[in-house]
C-alpha cells in the first residue's frame, strides 16, 4: 500500500469517524523491526511518556489501515508495510479519565514492519521516537492498557 507522505500533519476532528455508540474510531500501528525484536514507540504530546502511533480515522480515508499508516508517518516518520490486522480493542480507560480532548475510543491496530525511518516528518518537533525491547515497551505502556493489548496481540518476540 502506498503511503501519502504529506509534509504536515492533519489537525482537528472535523472529519473524525465515530462508531455506533459515539466512540471515536482510532487507527494505530505496532511498528516492528524486521526481526520482530524491537518496537518503535513515540513520545505522547498530551500526557508525556511513550505510546504507539495512532490517531483518528477520518471520513476521507477508505480504510482504518490507510489511517493507521498515515498516523505512522505523521507521528513517527516511518514508512511501513502492514503485516497483520490486530483487531479492534475497546476503550480501557476508566470513565474518570475520559475528557472532551480524550473521549471514549475504539482502537483498530495493525502490526507493521518499518521499511524506512525518515529524518524529517510532520511531528518531528513534537515527538521523539525510540526502539524498545518487549520488556521496555511493556513497562512504558503500563498505564495504557489498550496499547499494551495491541503490543501483546502482535508477533513481536516477547
Amino acid at each position: 500500500m502506498a503511503q501519502n507522505l504529506a509534509a504536515t500533519a492533519r489537525t482537528g476532528r472535523d472529519n473524525q469517524r465515530y462508531g455506533a455508540q459515539g466512540e471515536r474510531l482510532v487507527a494505530g500501528v505496532v511498528p516492528l523491526s524486521h526481526d520482530k525484536t524491537k518496537v518503535l514507540l513515540i513520545e505522547s504530546t498530551r500526557r508525556g511518556g511513550w505510546v504507539l502511533p495512532k490517531g483518528g480515522w477520518e471520513t476521507d480515508e477508505g480504510t482504518a489501515q490507510e489511517a493507521a499508516c498515515r498516523e505512522a508517518w505523521e507521528e513517527a516518520g516511518i514508512v511501513c508495510t502492514v503485516l497483520k490486522d490486530l483487531g479492534t480493542i475497546p476503550e480501557m480507560r476508566p470513565p474518570g479519565e475520559l475528557t472532551p480532548k480524550a473521549p471514549k475510543a475504539a482502537y483498530q491496530f495493525y502490526e507493521v514492519r518499518v521499511d524506512r525511518e525518515a529524518s524529517e516528518w510532520p511531528e518531528k518537533d513534537k515527538r521523539g521516537r525510540q526502539w524498545m525491547s518487549y520488556q521496555q515497551a511493556k513497562q512504558a505502556l503500563a498505564t495504557r492498557p489498550e496499547l499494551l493489548e495491541a503490543l501483546n496481540r502482535s508477533s513481536m518476540t516477547k
